[in-house]
C-alpha cells in the first residue's frame, strides 16, 4: 500500500508520480483562471476607477473563493460541456487510463495558452480552452480506437456560435442599458434629482436578474447538495428542470421555479428599498473618492454586479480546471475507469478555489487593464451597464431551453463594446478589440494542438509523461521568465500607489488644480501690471508671477507623468488630453512673458495709456477666471457622468470665455491706438507698452483657445 495525502492507495510508484504531476497541473490550470479570467469581472471597476486595483483584486479573489469553495459543484461532469461521446456502461480500462493521460495534456495545453494570453493582456475563455484541449484528445482517441463519433459537434457547434451569439447580445443589452440610464437619468434636467427617484427602480430588476442568477448559476451545485443529503425534496424546486419545461412556474417542471421567482423578487424589493433609504438621507454630490453625482450612485450597483460576477464565475468555471483532475483522480487512483460523473474531494476543492484566488493576486491586473483602460472609457453608470449586461446574456444562455455554453469573458467584453459604442464608434478601440478577437479564434485550435502534442509524445506510458511534464513547465517557466526579464521598464508601471493616487484625484481633478495655479499666476501678473501702472516697483511681484508659473510647471509635470504611465482612457483619449494640458499651460507662460517683459525697461510715462495698461490687466484676469471655471465644470461633468445639464453648463461657460476674450480684445485695441496716437515724444517706451499689451493680450487669446480643445467633448 502506498499513502498519497493521507489516502490509503494500491497504486504504483509511478501512478503516484503522475497524480502528484497532475495536481501541479491543476493547480497551474486554477493559477491561470484566476490571472485570465476572473480579471474580466472586476476589470471595468479598475477601469471606472471605482475600485483601486488592490481592492478590486482583494475582492476578487475573497469572492471567487467562496463561489468556488462553498458554492461549487461537489459532484462534476467527468467530461466537460459533454464534447466527447463516451459509453460509460461499455468503456475499457485502457480506453479510460488513455482519457486520464489525455485529460492531463488537455490541461496542461489549456493552462500554457491562458498564461500566454494573459502575459499579452488578452481576456480569453478558460472554458473554451480546455474544450479545445478536450477535442484534441478526441481527435487522437478516434483515430486510435478507430471511433467515429468521439467528439459530440454538435456541442463544438454551439461553442463556435457562442462566439458571436454572447458578445453580441452583451453588446446590445449593455448598449440599450446605458442608453436607458442615459435618456431618463443623465439627460434630465437635474439628473441629481432624477438619479435619486429613478436609480431604486432600476435596482429592482437589476438585482431580480441577479437573484434568478445567484440561484441558477453561483448556487446550483449548492442545491444539488442539499438534494443529496436530503434538505430539500428536488433541486428542482428552484433549479429550472434540464430538459421538457414550461413556462408555468407553478409546474414542477418549471423553466422558472416559483421559488426562485419568489426569492428574487424579495432580493429585487429590498434592494430597491435599501437603495431608495440612502438616498434620501446621503448628499450625493458629496464628493467621495472622486465621485459625485450620478456617478456615485452607479459606483456600488457596479461593485456589487462586479463582486456578483466572480462569486458566480468561482462557483462554476472552477470545474475547468478540478473538473478533468478529478476524473484522472477517479481514473488513476481509484477504480480504473472513468464514470458520467465523479464526486470532487474535499482537498481537491480547496487547491483549485486557493490557486484562483493566487492567480488573481499576481497576474490579474494584465486582463483588468484590458478590459477595464484598453477597449473604451468607462465610468461607473457604463461599468454598471457592461456588468448587467453580461449578467443577463450569461443567465438567459444558461438556461436549458437555450442551453448554449456562453463565454463569460466573451460576453463581458462584448458588453464593454456595447456601452463604448454608445459614444460612438470613436470611442472603441477596435485594434485591442480585434486583438482579442483573434484569441477566441485561437483557443480552441491552439488548445487541441498543445494537448494532441503532449498526448503523442508521452504515448500514454508513464515514464513518458513523467518526464514530459517537467520538461513543459520548465519550458514554460523559462519562457516567461525572460519575457518579463525582457520586457521594457516603462510598459511595466503599475504602482498601486499611482492608481491609488487618481482614485482620490482623477485626471480631470488634476486639470482643474493645475488651472487654479495658472489662475494663480495670472493673479501674480495682475499685481505686477497694476504696481507697474502705478510708477511703483513691480520686481517682488514679477519674482512671486515666475515662481507661481514654475509651481503650475510641476503640477503639469506631474499630471503629464501619470497620464502617460497609466494611459487613461478618459472623455477624451491621451493625446487629447495632454494637449488640453499643454494649451492651458500657455496661459502661465505668457503670463510669466508678461511680467518679464515689464523688467525689460519703464513704461511709456502717460496718465491715460498707463490707465488702459490697467484696464487690459484686470480685462484679462476675468478671462483668465472664466476660463477656471469652465475648467471646474468640466471636472464636475467627468466626476458626475456626461449628463445633458453638466454639457449644457460647460458649453455656456465656453461661450463666456470666448466672450470675455472678445472684451479683453476691444480694451487691447483701444489701449493701442492711445499709445501710437500719442506716444510719438517717447517712441520707444510706447513700443515697450504696446508689446506689454500684446503678450496681454496673447494670455486672454490662450485661454480661448484653451477652452475651445473642450468642444470635441461635447459634439462626440
Amino acid at each position: 500500500m502506498i499513502y498519497y495525502l493521507g489516502i490509503e492507495c494500491a497504486m504504483e510508484p509511478t501512478t503516484t508520480i503522475i497524480l502528484g504531476l497532475a495536481l501541479l497541473v491543476c493547480a497551474y490550470m486554477a493559477w491561470n483562471i484566476g490571472a485570465n479570467d476572473v480579471a474580466n469581472a472586476m476589470g471595468t471597476s479598475v477601469g471606472s476607477r471605482a475600485l483601486t486595483l488592490k481592492q478590486a483584486v482583494i475582492i476578487a479573489a475573497i469572492f471567487e473563493f467562496c463561489g468556488a469553495f462553498f458554492a461549487g459543484d461537489a459532484v462534476t461532469d467527468t467530461i466537460r460541456k459533454g464534447i466527447l461521446n463516451v459509453d460509460f456502461e461499455t468503456v475499457s480500462s485502457q480506453f479510460s487510463r488513455d482519457l486520464a493521460f489525455g485529460f492531463i495534456a488537455a490541461m496542461m495545453a489549456a493552462a500554457t495558452w491562458l498564461t500566454v494570453a494573459t502575459r499579452m493582456g488578452l481576456p480569453v475563455s478558460t472554458t473554451h480552452s480546455i474544450i479545445g484541449g478536450i477535442i484534441g484528445i478526441g481527435l487522437i482517441l478516434e483515430v486510435k480506437y478507430e471511433m467515429d463519433d468521439l467528439i459530440d459537434w454538435g456541442v463544438v457547434l454551439k461553442v463556435v456560435i457562442s462566439w458571436v451569439v454572447s458578445p453580441l447580445m452583451g453588446g446590445l443589452l449593455a448598449f440599450f442599458s446605458y442608453y436607458i440610464i442615459k435618456r431618463l437619468i443623465m439627460d434630465a434636467e437635474n439628473p441629481e434629482e432624477k438619479a435619486v427617484k429613478i436609480a431604486p427602480i432600476l435596482a429592482f430588476p437589476t438585482f431580480f436578474v441577479l437573484g434568478l442568477a445567484l440561484q441558477f448559476k453561483a448556487l446550483k451545485g449548492f442545491f444539488s447538495n442539499l438534494e443529496s443529503e436530503g434538505f430539500i425534496a428536488s433541486k428542482y424546486d428552484w433549479l429550472p428542470v434540464k430538459e421538457g419545461g414550461v413556462w408555468n412556474p407553478m409546474a414542477d417542471n418549471a423553466w422558472f421555479p416559483l421559488n426562485s421567482l419568489i426569492v428574487a423578487t424579495i432580493i429585487g424589493t429590498l434592494a430597491s428599498l435599501v437603495l431608495y433609504n440612502v438616498l434620501i438621507r446621503v448628499d450625493i454630490n458629496d464628493e467621495k473618492r472622486g465621485f459625485k453625482g450620478v456617478e456615485r450612485i452607479f459606483v456600488w450597483l457596479q461593485i456589487i454586479t462586479a463582486a456578483y460576477v466572480a462569486f458566480a464565475h468561482g462557483a462554476n468555471d472552477l470545474s475547468n480546471a478540478i473538473g478533468p483532475m478529478a476524473a484522472v483522480w477517479q481514473i488513476l487512483g481509484g477504480g480504473g475507469e472513468i464514470l458520467e460523473k465523479t464526486s470532487i474531494p474535499v482537498w481537491i476543492l480547496l487547491l483549485g478555489s486557493l490557486g484562483i484566488a493566487i492567480g488573481v493576486m499576481t497576474w490579474g491586473w494584465r486582463v483588468m487593464e484590458t478590459i477595464g483602460t484598453k477597449i473604451t472609457e468607462i465610468t461607473p453608470t457604463r461599468g454598471f451597464a457592461a456588468e448587467f449586461g453580461a449578467a443577463t446574456t450569461i443567465l438567459i444562455f444558461s438556461m436549458p431551453f437555450l442551453a448554449v455554453p456562453v463565454s463569460t469573458t466573451h460576453t463581458l467584453v462584448g458588453a464593454v463594446v456595447g456601452v463604448g459604442l454608445a459614444g460612438g464608434a470613436k470611442a472603441v478601440d477596435f485594434r485591442v478589440f480585434g486583438k482579442i478577437v483573434a484569441s477566441w479564434i485561437a483557443s480552441v485550435p491552439v488548445a487541441a494542438f498543445g494537448a494532441v502534442v503532449l498526448f503523442v509524445a508521452s504515448g500514454g506510458d508513464d515514464l513518458n509523461m513523467i518526464v514530459i511534464l517537467p520538461i513543459a513547465f520548465l519550458t514554460v517557466g523559462y519562457v516567461m521568465w525572460k519575457n518579463i526579464r525582457d520586457e521594457p521598464v516603462e510598459e511595466v508601471v503599475h504602482d498601486s500607489t499611482l492608481i491609488d493616487e487618481t482614485v482620490a484625484h482623477t485626471p480631470f481633478e488634476l486639470f482643474h488644480e493645475h488651472a487654479k495655479s495658472v489662475e494663480i499666476t495670472v493673479e501674480k501678473m495682475l499685481e505686477a501690471v497694476n504696481k507697474a501702472s502705478e510708477r511703483k516697483d513691480a520686481s517682488a511681484e514679477i519674482k512671486a508671477t515666475i515662481e507661481a508659473e514654475l509651481a503650475a510647471d510641476v503640477l503639469k509635470n506631474d499630471l503629464r507623468s501619470k497620464m502617460v504611465a497609466l494611459e487613461f482612457r478618459l472623455m477624451v483619449n491621451r493625446d487629447e488630453f495632454l494637449h488640453m494640458l499643454s494649451r492651458q499651460d500657455r496661459i502661465a507662460d505668457y503670463a510669466q512673458n508678461v511680467a518679464e517683459q515689464l523688467s525689460f525697461r519703464e513704461l511709456y510715462d502717460n496718465d491715460d495709456a498707463l490707465v488702459n495698461l490697467k484696464k487690459m490687466g484686470e480685462a484679462v484676469a476675468i478671462t483668465v477666471a472664466a476660463y477656471e471655471d469652465a475648467v471646474e465644470a468640466l471636472k464636475d461633468m467627468s466626476l458626475s457622468g456626461m449628463t445633458k445639464i453638466a454639457k449644457e453648463r460647460l458649453d455656456n461657460l465656453i461661450d463666456a470665455v470666448n466672450l470675455r476674450e472678445h472684451e479683453a480684445d476691444e480694451v487691447e485695441s483701444k489701449a493701442a491706438a492711445h499709445v501710437f496716437s500719442s506716444g510719438d515724444e517717447d517712441a520707444l517706451a510706447a513700443m515697450h507698452m504696446y508689446r506689454v499689451l500684446q503678450r496681454l493680450d496673447d494670455v486672454a487669446n490662450a485661454c480661448e483657445k484653451a477652452a475651445n480643445a473642450f468642444l470635441p467633448i461635447l459634439h462626440r
